[in-house]
């Protein structure tokens, strides 16, 4: 093999470094005190030329949560320099392909791509510079011959191109190809023709010319022709002689192309015998008179082809022996590529060797073995070097003159988990999912070691701080010892029993900790150079860590040993020597106001003292805590939209550097009150690690490959006011006292008042704990959540007030964790007295609606537009007939749960008693005294929104188009009948919101933001009046209760006040827009409410409230209400009610505002402050109250309806359902109840008489797939169990009785979906996705059994019945089947007490037969909803396009099966036991979805994906056809009594009564 040696250094005069420095200017937008940062986005679809430079960094100012005054914006430091980091060098090579790399044309240089960087490495100072831009890895590159462009491709579909101009690295083009996925690219010599060959989305091969001339002179590249073929492409070139001819190569073929005409043509080479051969690369003699193309294939053949008579002149094959006499033998060696010269051709093979020979191959001129299979060769222009890559990772070039190879790039072939750096050598060492461990030189990012490990992958890293040793950890447990200058193992310790999580040595060199998966810690003492093990703790450290370097951190004087666990909750701080604790802080209730636990994710300490510990936690923070009381110190808040997995602070505290996904954010840490940072990308994976270098001038991040960044920031700087390495004062997530002085120095400065919200007193919030029955004053309603974590509650005002809904219990963890408590914090609020901008109401506002125009909007980033939920289903079928009044065997009873999708869809008129609200397609009609229903069926798609007239006689609501519709639905409804008046439609996408004039005699419409549309109707009769096209969504609207003429309206950046102008019969609006003041710091207003005359309060997206004058168009108050979006506002009298997606539900005493209005800025509003607070259990979407505003009624999106009492600060659940889908409904033995699950991970008990729910057991983070109810035979009848099958393999047995989950096992790797009891109930039966069928017994928890019979497709059904001994010819009386979806049944007799199990019968169906549907299309956001689209498919909702394999043992006759989703054809057949014979079949119009039959009589009902639910006469043959679903019908179940039938569509669940059956 050959060695690298030293290269000359001369000088290169190619790319200069002033392109180093560039940077991506783009900035996130922040709106208001507490605006959401929008993080940088690496797509831009213009073409970015400031995308070369060296690392895309965008800056980002955090402002602090302070109020301020609405005049004066706070002025802040910059974050200086900007940008604070440039990419200096990278240490990588492929990605997605190791074939792509380049010489420049003066052979000084090359070119390559690393992952989503392309890098420009000069050869003899190895120097290198960067085209940054793409945000996923770089499939394809190609150069003309000036060295004036570069092509690049991006590997995700669709494939996005860039052109770079070469000398500067500018962007000059980005566009989408129509190649689904590129795998080539190839230019012109002259550049004015780049061909693209790839895959289009079929599969099918795609070449695509461009014409390119363009480019650099401000054009765009156009697409000359595009060509599809059948035959394979792996290699493609334009002829540099000419550009419009080509050749290609690839399985079977070698054809020639020629560009003519505005099309491109081929034609295949007569490859005679060669015809079968893989051909893998391709070129052109060199030479101008030359006429032949070489090509060779993986057989080992090279054939020389004559490209203009288009035969093969000469095949010359590579072998690996030959004899003197004699022919060639043996098998031929994979040639991969080829590349010739004017005198050489150089060929690179699959065993690794480069090989040299001359154009008549004659002799073998030069060969030099690689490590790896090559992947590609080129020789350099002059023809002197030939460059090669191989699929490990490696990049040199073969130097002919010398005959010395140099090896330029090494790299690791798979993700980098970890690194270490070493401080006295300079050196850092890195592991990575390709088995491999390597040391590289931190000065000239050399490889020095390599160590690789096949059978155990390595873990984590750490160096010895004073010797010449590294640690490593592995997925086995081990941790080995390496000495760097005996390289060899010096000690393997195995103490360990899991993956080792984290690794680190303490800074004086005097111990090692390490962790593993298992939970266990052990301490080395590693200051002699052999390492031995000193302690070993189990049981404390987080079981559910992942390696990570920030697992475990030790504090910089050594003494403090810090991680996470024992618990994801906790993070403990131990005493490095002795490992005694010191501290234990329960990150998870550090934030009160939030409903959910927080989770620690990453830690490190502060490197001087006073030692700090930072915490990064799932809730986006980064939490400083005193390592000594734990008290928190600071909050970082929102430091990335994802968990940041890894953090490091620079050692004089200036830098904070975090990691999360592919971003890096540097961070400002010693300003205290608000931290600026700058984000840079340039990874296309998630970041895993990152670190500063030893000296602090350059920092390391690494993921895909390895990135070293210089830091350009001057070593001495230290902010206004504050000491390099001094804690400063509190956080930026706090308003504690300092932000109260800043208030008043800013109220000070400006003149206005500014005085502090008062706040209600807060008590201290209970802890959770274990309880057996319903807490005092509650309904009798009780809820379990499983260890996996709590379930959301709501909270009252006062701490934590328990709802009257179902109380979670929460189990204490085995290692500790102790019971946990949240609740809500409180917080200041600020109030600003805001002047009108001019003094005056602004009289620009108005404008022409004439001259609006609609074009394509986004989605604004308001959750107050509805937007229907994706169904996958067919469209409702169009040929369902009901049936006759009178005669309908069944009748919708109760609809159990309300659609949290929807906005305002909550109807309450407390003095009639008037209640409706919505659930999918339907509108529920409830008397709250009775709890008895009316259905009002008639819209065929969800249900968006509803309005009552003022006098309660007329109901409007609306719902989307798709489906059936093509435009949106209006039904106006008789509110006493019950019937349906009138059908109106105009809106072409959703309907955002209605209202009612004052005498009812018009309704207002609003589209949202994809229609645009304000729309007026004539109640009389029911005419169009007026349409008014909006220049930008609109996100709600409100009558002047005041004025009968005004409607306002409010959006993006202003109040819009419309005006009702009538001249006779004709109805026309008059808009007038307010600006929102930019003192108020909104950017959108997202709600409103009318309060007292001419007051109209709006709320932002932002969190404020701010107040209008609408009399005179000023708004001349504001504060801030709450950290989220407020999305409902309601007024009445001198209360205003407040509701936000953050969950919360205020209450404000507003009566001040008037007052403050006329008194102007000089008016004291001390008596404005908040009266109440609730958090609910989701987005608040609808409220509507009493006049009083004592009492009301709230939706959350989490589908839940609350009665809310102010009076008595509670909330109680009066409608809820499950927030996902359905997956099972089953029956108590005594019918005194049902249970539910669904895949939000709860199983929810309900009272069959009034449906409401009574028990609820909640798993976070997993779905419950199956449930089943244990019979009445079981042990102890009083004693009622419920097994339930979830998405992680776990079975949990809960008892019914006791309110617990009394076992949990864990009899399948794979997901349950089928779970049932045997019929003496002292069995439990479950199957899985992989088609393993367990048999366990719960009062043991062992699983005794496992059938892999139908192993390979998921499980569908089982069921179990009993049969007597002897029947069917076998032993046993449990007789139960099993259902998978390879259309297979099987039939099993089983006595499980004795061991017993046979096979009664085994049935296989065909494949159903494809057929032709409809399926609907996803809109675009703001676009018009397209047509559905025609598919052939069985069953579209299936992934793999087949229906369920359903089928039941026949109730009425044990010895018959009823199966559906078996045959060819939509059908249930009918097969007998006994017979061993299909005895009937009865035809469906659909697949069915869903199957259950009746206990008591010979009824069957069908679900099908068409929305349609289907009751059969299985005597007669009769059916009745019932709609009202939104949609496919996916369960169907029979109550023991066969009274009842409950269907779920998605997360909707109907109650039916069976009226003749």
């Amino acid at each position: 093999m050959l060695g690298p040696t030293a290269s000359c250094r001369a000088p290169l005069g190619l790319l200069s470094e002033d392109g180093l420095s560039c940077e991506y200017s783009e900035v996130s937008t922040v709106g208001g005190p507490r605006g959401r940062r929008q993080e940088p986005s690496a797509s831009s679809k213009a073409p970015d030329k400031l995308a070369a430079g060296s690392g895309l960094q965008v800056s980002v100012r955090k402002l602090a949560v302070v109020p301020t005054a609405p005049e004066d914006v706070a002025k802040h430091e910059s974050f200086l320099p900007d940008p604070v980091l440039r990419l200096k060098r990278v240490i990588g090579f492929g990605g997605h392909s190791t074939k792509w790399a380049l010489w420049t044309k003066d052979g000084a240089a090359i070119v390559y791509p690393c992952h989503a960087v392309i890098v420009v490495l000069r050869i003899d100072t190895r120097e290198q510079c960067f085209f940054l831009g793409h945000t996923d890895k770089v499939s394809a590159l190609a150069l003309d011959g000036n060295n004036s462009l570069l092509a690049s491709a991006q590997a995700r579909p669709p494939s996005m191109l860039r052109l770079w101009d070469f000398q500067t690295r500018s962007c000059l083009s980005l566009f989408r190809s129509p190649v689904h996925t590129v795998c080539s690219l190839s230019f012109s010599d002259s550049g004015a023709l780049l061909c693209c060959i790839g895959k289009d989305h079929h599969g099918k091969t795609m070449v695509v010319a461009w014409g390119t001339d363009q480019v650099g002179r401000g054009g765009e590249a156009v697409i000359l022709a595009k060509a599809n073929t059948d035959v394979d492409i792996q290699a493609f070139e334009v002829a540099f002689f000419n550009e419009t001819r080509m050749a290609s190569c690839g399985r079977g073929s070698v054809r020639l192309w020629r560009l003519r005409g505005g099309g491109l043509r081929s034609c295949p080479v007569d490859l005679g015998e060669h015809h079968a051969l893989e051909f893998t690369d391709l070129a052109f003699g060199k030479t101008q008179d030359s006429r032949t193309l070489y090509v060779c294939s993986r057989s080992g053949h090279i054939l020389e082809i004559d490209h203009q008579r288009m035969a093969v002149r000469h095949t010359r094959r590579l072998l690996p022996t030959q004899t003197p006499s004699g022919p060639l033998l043996g098998p031929g060696i994979a040639i991969s590529s080829l590349s010739v010269s004017q005198a050489e051709c150089a060929v690179g093979s699959e065993d690794g060797y480069l090989r040299l020979w001359p154009l008549d191959f004659s002799s073998e001129l030069l060969e030099a073995e690689h490590e790896g299979p090559i992947s590609s060769v080129h020789l350099s222009p002059d023809g002197l070097r030939v460059l090669s890559t191989t699929s490990s990772g490696h990049l040199g070039f073969l130097d002919m003159p010398s005959r010395e190879y140099s090896m330029l790039v090494r790299s690791h072939t798979a993700l980098v988990l970890a690194l270490a750096t070493e401080c006295n050598r300079g050196q850092l060492a890195t592991v990575s999912r390709d088995h491999t461990v390597r040391v590289w030189d931190l000065a000239t990012l050399q490889q020095l070691y390599d160590l690789t490990s096949p059978e155990e992958a390595p873990c984590a890293v750490a160096f010895h701080p004073t010797q010449p040793v590294f640690f490593c950890g592995f997925s086995s447990g081990a941790i080995h010892s390496f000495s760097l200058e005996a390289s060899k193992v010096l000690v393997e310790h195995r103490c360990h029993r899991g993956a080792i999580t984290g690794l680190v040595t303490s800074p004086d060199g005097s111990f090692l900790f390490s962790a593993c998966s298992q939970g266990t810690l052990a301490q080395y003492h590693c200051a002699a150079t052999c390492c031995r093990v000193l302690r070993v703790v189990a049981n404390v450290v987080c079981r559910d860590a992942h390696p990570s370097p920030n697992t475990l951190a030790v504090s910089g004087d050594s003494r403090l040993l810090a991680f996470i666990g024992p618990s994801k909750y906790t993070v403990t701080i131990m005493d490095a020597a002795s490992l005694d604790d010191l501290l234990r802080i329960d990150v998870s209730t550090l934030d009160l106001a939030s409903s959910r636990l927080d989770v620690a994710v990453a830690i490190c300490f502060s490197p001087a003292p006073p030692s700090h510990l930072l915490v990064s936690t799932s809730s986006y923070k980064v939490v400083v805590l005193d390592a000594t009381s734990g008290r928190v110190v600071r909050e970082l808040c929102g430091v990335h939209p994802v968990v940041c997995s890894s953090l490091a602070l620079s050692r004089d505290s200036r830098f904070l550097l975090t990691a999360a996904d592919r971003a890096i954010k540097v961070w400002d840490y010693l300003t205290q009150s608000d931290p600026s940072c700058q984000v840079y990308i340039g990874h296309s994976e998630p970041v895993q690690a990152v670190a500063f270098t030893p000296d602090q001038q350059h920092l390391l991040s690494v993921g895909d490959a390895i990135f070293l960044w210089d830091i350009l920031a001057s070593p001495e700087r230290s902010p206004p006011g504050s000491v390099r390495g001094s804690p400063g004062p509190p956080a930026t997530c706090e308003a504690g006292p300092n932000a109260r002085q800043l208030e008043d120095a800013v109220s000070r400065t400006n003149g206005l008042p500014r005085w502090q919200v008062p706040m209600p007193s807060q008590a201290t919030p209970p802890k959770l704990s274990i309880c057996a029955g319903p807490s005092e004053g509650g309904d009798g309603t009780f809820s379990v959540s499983d260890e996996e974590g709590p379930s959301e509650e709501s909270h009252s005002s006062e701490g934590l007030c328990q709802a009257s809904g179902p109380p979670m219990l929460v189990q204490k963890e085995a290692c500790g964790a102790g019971d946990r408590a949240w609740g809500v914090a409180g917080a200041p609020w600020g109030l600003d007295m805001l002047p009108h901008p001019h003094g005056q109401p602004s009289k620009q506002g108005t404008w022409n609606p004439s001259r609006a125009r609609t074009q394509p909007t986004a989605r604004p980033d308001s959750y107050k537009h509805f937007t229907a939920r994706y169904k996958a289903s067919p469209l409702m079928a169009k040929n369902v007939s009901s049936p006759a009044a009178g005669g309908e065997w069944l009748h919708l009873k109760a609809v159990v749960g309300y659609n949290g999708n929807g906005r305002a869809n909550v109807i309450w008129r407390p003095d009639t008693g008037f209640f409706a609200y919505t659930c999918g397609c339907l509108v529920v009609v409830e008397d709250l005294h009775s709890g008895s229903q009316q259905h009002w069926l008639g819209h065929s798609e969800e249900i968006s929104t509803l309005a009552l007239s003022h006098s309660a006689q007329v109901l409007a609501s609306a719902s989307g188009c798709g489906g059936t519709a093509s435009c949106c639905q209006i039904r106006i409804w008789d509110v006493p009948g019950g019937s349906c008046q009138q059908l109106l439609s105009h809106h072409c996408t959703a309907v955002q919101a209605l209202a009612f004039s004052l005498d009812d005699r018009l309704l207002v419409t609003l589209g949202d933001y994809g229609d645009r549309t304000l729309v007026l109707w004539s109640m009389a009769t029911y005419e169009l009046l007026s349409s008014t096209h909006l220049p930008e969504p609109v996100h709600g609207m409100a009558f002047n209760p005041w004025n009968a003429g005004e409607l306002a309206c409010v959006g993006q950046g202003a109040l819009t006040l419309c005006l009702l102008q009538q001249r006779g019969t004709d109805v026309s609006l008059q808009l007038h827009r307010e600006p929102i003041p930019e003192a108020v710091g909104a950017g959108e207003l997202t709600s409103l409410c009318y309060g007292a005359v001419s007051l109209l309060y709006c709320g932002s997206n932002a969190g404020q409230v701010c107040v209008w004058d609408t009399s005179v168009g000023r708004c001349f108050l504001a504060w801030e209400a709450d950290d989220g979006e407020i999305g409902v506002l309601l007024c009445s009298g001198s209360r205003l009610v407040s509701g936000s997606n953050t969950r919360r539900l205020r209450l404000w005493a507003v009566g001040a505002v008037p007052e403050l209005r006329h008194k102007g800025s000089g008016a004291r509003s001390s008596s404005v402050f908040m009266e109440r607070e609730l958090t609910l259990d989701g987005a608040i979407v609808s409220a509507v109250f009493h006049d009083s505003m004592d009492m009301g009624v709230v939706g959350t999106t989490a589908g839940t309806l609350w009665y809310v009492s102010w009076a008595e600060g509670t909330s109680t659940r009066l409608i809820s359902g499950h927030r996902s889908k359905v997956n099972e409904v089953v029956f108590s033995p005594s019918e005194s109840h049902c249970a539910t699950c669904g895949d939000d991970g709860s199983v929810r008990v309900w009272s069959l008489s009034s449906m409401e729910l009574v028990i609820q057991f909640q798993v976070l983070n997993q779905s419950c797939l199956c449930l089943a109810w244990s019979p009445l035979s079981c042990g102890q009848p009083e004693q009622q169990h419920m097994a339930a099958g979830y998405s992680d393999g776990t079975l949990r047995v809960f008892n019914v009785s006791r309110i617990s989950m009394e076992l949990k096992m864990h009899p399948h790797l794979a997901a349950l979906t089928a779970v049932t009891f045997s019929a003496d109930g002292q069995t439990i039966l479950s199957g899985d996705k992989d088609g393993l069928v367990a048999v366990s017994r719960p009062h043991t928890g062992m699983t005794f059994c496992v059938l892999s019979d139908h192993r390979g497709a998921p499980i569908s059904t089982i069921q179990s019945t009993t049969k007597e001994y002897g029947d069917f010819g076998v032993k046993g009386t449990d007789l139960w089947l099993a259902t998978s979806g390879d259309q297979r049944v099987s039939v099993w007799a089983s006595n499980w007490l004795q061991d017993c199990c046979e096979l009664v019968d085994w049935l296989s169906f065909p494949a159903p037969t494809l057929m032709e549907v409809e399926v609907p299309v996803a809109p675009q956001a703001g676009t018009v909803p397209t047509h559905p689209v025609t598919a052939w498919c069985a069953f579209p909702q299936a992934s793999d396009c087949s229906p369920p394999s359903l089928a039941a043992f026949c109730p009425w006759d044990r010895t018959l099966l009823v199966c559906a989703g078996l045959g060819q054809d939509p059908e249930v057949v009918f097969y007998s036991l006994c017979q061993k014979q299909v005895v009937k079949k009865i035809p469906l119009p659909f697949f069915a979805m869903s199957l259950s039959l009746s206990p008591r009589a010979c009824f069957m009902a069908i679900g099908f994906a068409e929305h349609v639910l289907r009751l059969v006469d299985c005597v007669s043959g009769a059916s009745q056809d019932f709609a009202g679903h939104d949609d496919g019908v996916q369960l169907c179940r029979f109550a023991p009594s066969a009274s009842l039938l409950f269907t779920a569509a998605h997360n909707e669940i109907f109650v039916w009564e069976v009226t003749d059956c």
